[in-house]
């Protein structure tokens, strides 16, 4: 077995090392503070901006997993460094860099998003999603790197907190029967990627020579209205309907004066103010990696979420 580097340890870096682990290899999990480490899982601290540094962690590894993000409203000024970094740490080393990606870099669309599209995003998050991802390819193409992309719709699932849409800002009040209120139109057709499935794709592109130089869609089930997501998840934890209530733009300005994450929120409202498909069918017939079954994913997240309520209140 051989030596894997996860660059982050939120939700998505976290469920990928874990699953690494999982499969008999050595994981080296880098963040800005360390933790303890965990079987099969190294943690180091480092800043990973520091090439030089991130790149001695990373000598003799099969593979990088660029899972880390920077605070939302720093994106513009933190992901530049940040891609720079673990692509001169891939190519001091020879592993392969396998990046999470998202689908801001598209901008809005009309129908479902497919890895064919230009890289069209106006806004400043979209913009730098983008360039992270071409800066990658070109060095792909030069042959410095192997490089390969996976894009997630909205993260959904167990280890989804604060950062989700249907996560901290909806499932404790759905626990417990209360309202919940959500950005957009929750009657829009949306797109939902399962955290475990995340991590599947991420391993299995690493492994898979052929998927390098491209970005993939990683497996989604089809889109859902957020309205219906929440009627799921309150029907499985049996607390009875619950209310979706919309976010009103007069509300999200007033909030977003106080809020630096609601202000950033601002640039991606068209995501849930109209359909917001992933189309991921090239995924799905070029590699083995299927998305979870709905209901699968509701009754995991119930069980997960119905378990740190109950050990944080």
């Amino acid at each position: 077995m051989s030596l894997h580097v996860v660059v982050g340890f939120g939700p998505a870096g976290a469920a990928t090392a874990r699953l690494l682990a999982g499969k008999g290899h050595s994981v080296r999990v880098i963040t800005t503070s360390g933790r303890s480490p965990e079987p099969g899982i190294e943690h180091l601290a480092l800043d990973a901006t520091d090439s030089r540094r991130l790149t001695e962690a990373a000598q003799g590894a099969a593979a990088i997993y660029s899972c880390a993000a920077p605070p939302y409203h720093r994106w513009a000024s933190e992901w530049p460094p940040l891609a720079s970094s673990v692509c001169a740490a891939a190519e001091a080393t020879g592993a392969v860099l396998v990046m999470l990606g998202n689908l801001y870099g598209y901008g809005p669309v009309d129908g479902p998003m497919t890895e064919d599209l230009p890289l069209a995003a106006t806004g400043p998050k979209g913009r730098v999603r983008a360039a992270v991802w071409e800066q990658a390819q070109k060095l792909h193409e030069q042959g410095r790197i192997q490089a390969v992309e996976v894009r997630a719709s909205d993260f959904f699932g167990p280890g989804v907190t604060d950062g989700g849409h249907l996560a901290a800002r909806v499932m404790p009040r759905l626990l417990r029967g209360r309202p919940v209120t959500t950005l957009g139109d929750p009657d829009a057709p949306h797109s939902w990627t399962y955290l475990p499935d995340v991590a599947g794709a991420l391993v299995e592109v690493a492994g898979e020579q052929r998927a390098w130089g491209r970005p993939w869609h990683i497996p989604t089930q089809p889109a859902l209205a957020t309205r219906e997501m929440v009627d799921r998840l309150a029907a499985h934890a049996e607390t009875g309907p619950v209310a979706v209530r919309r976010l009103s733009p007069a509300v999200l300005g007033l909030v977003s004066l106080f809020s630096p994450l609601l202000r950033e929120l601002k640039e991606i409202r068209y995501q849930f103010d109209r359909p917001f498909v992933a189309g991921t069918s090239a995924y799905e017939a070029a590699f083995a990696l299927r998305a979870t079954p709905v209901d699968e994913q509701i009754k995991a997240t119930v069980s997960w979420w119905r378990e740190r309520l109950a050990t944080t209140g």
